[in-house]
């Protein structure tokens, strides 16, 4: 069947019932975390410390992928071709497995031997500065706020595009439109986070990532068998876009290289770093080391692939044309899946994909402003656990208030805005290795390199999005390459030449960070 005669096919709304049942299906998982929840602010904040190494895994991984990890790079691999996998998903698979074990894991031990919930009090204590926690504080929520927009711009682009014809007479295009679905996230998601905190969060992470991961596959195998197997939709593919098969496609070697900084974010993740903290014990990360990789593979393959299969598709047959980069996925699944039953799980996988960071991000951020501006200014004793939640809960209210306005203003394409939000992260990942490895980093080292981090991230964050000629193609770069690694040696260089040059810390106040022995 052509896809033409597929497009003027009347739409069947038994998608959207599937992924109401499913919304309805994490308001009771929220509902079961209330139980479970001991109506203190450690358990809220950080499950009690008592997650285990499955758990960690599957929320782990479930907070790391987003919208930019399914539609995202799907679209991306449909502008520039298989060396997106390369970009991101493999250096990504090693990387982050590696920090974990190098990161994470002395995080964690940290984190445990002396009550943190949050990064900056790891940081503020580390380098016994008040000024830097004052400092990261807005530099990590702002950056933060790009990872939760790309989530809710995410879920409103799969809804349109997969409810487009169901609503003729109530909507443009018939279609439910972003502002609706991205008002519906939102409400679920604090819904159940409101009542179960960051145990709420990995538990609904265990299960929304077991559901994309299972309708991801499914999806790749509907889509590949309706294009004739994965030899022939790649074989079109080759024929009609040869350029998106090239080891690199359409990206210069210097910029494929310095993609491999992106992926260092994941160190500096505050949200990651609250997840590793409900670790039980250090034993818990070994499923995280070694089955992320994996993990990353099976997300990301039939991703890239079925962009590479649009790719093919968009340039030998006229009926296809999706909306925009950001549509390509959910229109192949509208275009190409016939049962509406199986269409609509489909959208359920890629919403859990997106609603599984979304929850933590929420958390994390209540909880950093509740211990590192409020506590902090006024003192841990000045509220009881029950106030604590509910300050945390209200700045989630008014933060999540703020993405979803910014909605209303979305950047071309999901993927770019969230390079350049991980590059951020990325380019403090100098400051957290250091301060784990090096007992000879400063306090004004610390402190240079996250003004040179900011400075710098946000000089080229305005040049190369925000002051950009409308209609410009491709990655902003710096001499071939991209701002991640201009700004990520900045800081590097900021932090160890102030360190040199400035008096080293205190052994006494260093002994709790380092055992005899450990790091240089």
């Amino acid at each position: 069947m052509s896809l033409a005669l597929l497009s003027a096919a009347p739409a069947d709304r038994t998608p959207l019932f599937v992924v109401c049942g499913y919304m309805v299906m994490l308001l009771g998982l929220g509902v079961m975390t209330q139980r479970k929840f001991r109506g203190t602010s450690a358990d809220y904040f950080a499950a009690g410390r008592s997650v285990g190494g499955f758990l960690l895994l599957m929320s782990v991984f479930g907070t790391t992928m987003t919208a930019f990890a399914l539609v995202g790079s799907t679209g991306k691999a449909f502008d520039q071709g298989i060396g997106v996998y390369g970009l991101m998903a493999s250096s990504s698979g090693l990387v982050h497995s590696l920090v974990f074990f190098l990161v994470g894991i002395r995080l964690w031990a940290v984190g445990k031997r002396n009550g943190y919930v949050t990064q900056i009090q790891y940081f503020r204590d580390r380098f016994q500065s008040s000024l830097l926690g004052w400092l990261l504080f807005p530099i990590l929520v702002g950056l933060v706020i790009p990872y939760l927009l790309i989530g809710l711009l995410g879920s409103g682009i799969v809804v349109k595009g997969m409810t487009r014809g169901m609503f003729p007479e109530m909507f443009e295009g018939g279609a439910v439109p972003p502002w609706l679905s991205g008002l519906v996230v939102s409400a679920v998601v604090l819904f159940y986070i409101f009542y179960g905190g960051i145990r709420g969060a990995v538990w609904a992470n265990t299960f929304q990532t077991l559901v994309f991961m299972v309708m991801g596959i499914v999806a790749f195998f509907l889509i590949s068998n309706k294009l004739g197997g994965v030899g022939a939709a790649t074989q079109k593919a080759l024929e009609h876009a040869p350029d998106h098969l090239s080891r690199t496609g359409m990206i210069g070697k210097a910029q494929f290289l310095s993609y491999g900084l992106v992926p260092l974010s994941v160190g500096m993740f505050p949200h990651l770093f609250q997840h590793w903290l409900t670790a039980k014990s250090a034993k818990s990360f070994r499923l995280s080391v070694a089955w992320h990789p994996v993990f990353i593979a099976i997300v990301w393959v039939p991703c890239i692939l079925m962009g590479l299969w649009a790719a093919g598709l968009a340039a030998s047959d006229p009926a296809f044309n999706p909306p925009s980069s950001n549509g390509v996925l959910p229109y192949m699944v509208a275009k190409l899946v016939q049962s509406p039953l199986i269409s609509g799980m489909l959208m359920a996988g890629i919403l859990a994909a997106i609603m599984s960071s979304l929850d933590s991000q929420f958390v994390c951020l209540g909880t950093m402003f509740t211990h590192d501006v409020v506590l902090h200014r006024v003192g841990k004793d000045r509220f009881d656990d029950r106030q604590r939640v509910l300050i945390a809960r209200g700045f989630i209210v008014a933060i999540v208030t703020i993405t979803y306005l910014l909605t209303f203003f979305p950047p071309p394409h999901i993927f770019d805005l969230a390079v350049w939000c991980f590059s951020g992260f990325a380019s403090l990942f100098p400051l957290v290795f250091a301060s784990l490895y090096w007992r000879r980093v400063t306090r004004a080292g610390a402190l240079a390199s996250v003004i040179a981090m900011a400075i710098s991230w946000f000089w080229l964050f305005y040049k190369g999005l925000i002051a950009r000629p409308d209609g410009a193609e491709g990655d902003y770069l710096v001499g071939g390459m991209m701002p991640v690694a201009v700004i990520f040696a900045i800081s590097t260089v900021a932090l160890v030449l102030v360190s040199l040059v400035t008096a080293p810390p205190d052994e006494r106040h260093l002994a709790r960070f380092f055992r005899s022995g450990e790091a240089a």
